[in-house]
């Protein structure tokens, strides 16, 4: 690597949460020029965290900048909380100004656009257009296995894999506390997401009771990528998203996410237009430094 003189700067930032500590971590090392692959991948495995990004000039044109994305284990083309974090990250720094309320991040999967909305100053990305597949009955009777509950749940609730730059194997369970309750075979997730790769893992969801600040409950599990639990998950948010459309229900909402894991947070779904899907929320700075090299 190199010298140990070499200090980058650097931040961690909750995702989907205005509050630290209970939303999604991610770790931020904003100038990652002259990095090699291995040295990126070797951080983002010391900072443990489900997502570690690295902030690079743009390539392609329009880009506002370049964003590479790694688990502890391996690289993503894309992927949601870090998406929104890192933009937090660079306006907070000053090192990209929005152009309208809008920046342009540059990754594996292309460019995603983002927006800054006016009022709450929360962050929304736009989802690059889901690709939808249903499960056979084969892979949803290893699904339920998997997730331990009944093969009927699983059925009703129309398991499919959707790919929006990240992939998740998705279904729909009767309601928020049947996927609060789940306790599932990490082995088996991992198993299967490998098996029906490239796929990051698995998204459940559910309806909370009326009446309440969200609208649906989300857990995200990928033990394949290094992250048994996701706490609060920006691309399995959207993939929930995309399935909701398919089925005649994209209408704007709340989804909470993370208690399971001992967080919280709060992700905001648009529907701008029929065919476009936005996945937002609030971003906090909880370590601002450099990174030694």
């Amino acid at each position: 690597m190199t010298s140990s003189t070499d200090h980058r700067p650097f931040k961690q930032v909750d995702v989907f949460t205005d509050r630290p500590y209970h939303g999604n971590p991610v770790a931020v090392v904003l100038d990652a020029r002259d990095l090699v692959t291995a040295q990126m991948q070797a951080i983002a495995r010391w900072t443990n965290l489900s997502e570690t990004t690295f902030v690079l000039p743009p390539t392609q044109a329009g880009a506002d900048y370049r964003l590479r994305i790694f688990t502890p284990t391996l690289e993503l083309p894309f992927a949601g909380h870090p998406t929104l974090g890192t933009a937090h990250a660079l306006l907070e720094s000053g090192r990209v100004t929005a152009t309208g309320g809008r920046l342009v991040q540059q990754c594996e999967r292309g460019l995603v656009s983002l927006r800054i909305e006016a009022d709450t100053r929360r962050l929304f990305f736009r989802l690059p257009e889901p690709a939808l597949a249903a499960l056979d009955t084969r892979d949803a009777v290893e699904l339920a296995r998997a997730l331990r509950v009944d093969a009927t749940l699983v059925h009703g609730g129309t398991p499919r894999r959707i790919d929006v730059g990240a992939s998740w194997i998705t279904v729909e369970l009767p309601s928020a506390e049947q996927v609060l309750a789940v306790e599932p075979d990490m082995a088996a997730i991992d198993a299967l997401s490998r098996r029906l790769g490239p796929s990051t893992g698995v998204t459940i969801f559910g309806a909370q009771p009326a009446g309440g600040l969200a609208r649906y409950e989300v857990r995200s599990f990928a033990p394949a990528g290094g992250a048994p639990e996701d706490p609060v998950c920006g691309s399995g948010n959207g993939c929930v998203a995309a399935w909701l459309r398919a089925s005649g229900r994209g209408m704007p909402y709340l989804a909470r996410q993370g208690r399971a894991v001992g967080r919280d947070g709060y992700i905001a779904v648009e529907f701008p237009e029929p065919s476009v899907i936005e996945i937002g929320g609030a971003a906090v700075t909880c370590i601002d430094g450099t990174i030694t090299l």
